[in-house]
């Protein structure tokens, strides 16, 4: 039998960034990232090798927990996307504004996916297994809801002076 927490740091820090991706860094995430594994060391019964890798499995206890916390809490928040500081602080932080906007246009689905694959760094294959849908599946719908977000983005008002923009655009 595999142990699903065999390699448990690396297995916190992906399930710590997708939670963050959904709820916001913090103690937010820090609560519901232990609840997380709380929940996953009580079940690790249920953990099937089979059915897919032990950070597909988290990420699933997690999307739950997630949902759980939101529930808990009125109203929803907003997702916060991880921060990349580059000294710019006026300019970082219009570009996570637009950014968060951006994202909050996003349906549900697509802001899942976004925060799976980049919060959680799951690759389409584990998302797939994850979700019980067809890679090709996935693949097409991130890479619809990247071109959305996009879109969104080049329709935001004009980004101040060295952010994103079409001929400085923001890799997503």
């Amino acid at each position: 039998m595999i142990d699903p927490f065999a390699n448990l740091e690396s297995l916190i820090r992906s399930v710590y960034a997708y939670v963050a991706y959904r709820v916001g860094d913090g103690p937010d995430a820090e609560d519901v990232t232990s609840e997380t594994f709380e929940r996953a060391f009580r079940y690790r019964a249920s953990f099937d090798a089979r059915k897919g890798e032990p950070i597909a499995w988290l990420v699933g206890i997690a999307r739950h927990c997630v949902e759980d916390e939101r529930a808990a809490r009125r109203p929803e928040p907003a997702d916060e996307l991880a921060e990349h500081p580059t000294g710019d602080v006026e300019g970082e932080t219009v570009l996570r504004l637009e950014l968060r906007a951006a994202v909050l246009k996003l349906s549900p689905r697509e802001r899942d996916l976004v925060a799976l694959r980049y919060g959680a760094d799951l690759k389409v294959r584990q998302i797939a297994e994850l979700l019980g849908e067809r890679t090709n599946t996935i693949e097409v719908a991130l890479h619809r809801a990247l071109g959305r977000l996009r879109g969104l983005l080049d329709d935001e008002a004009p980004p101040a002076q060295g952010l994103a923009s079409r001929e400085n655009p923001v890799r997503i």
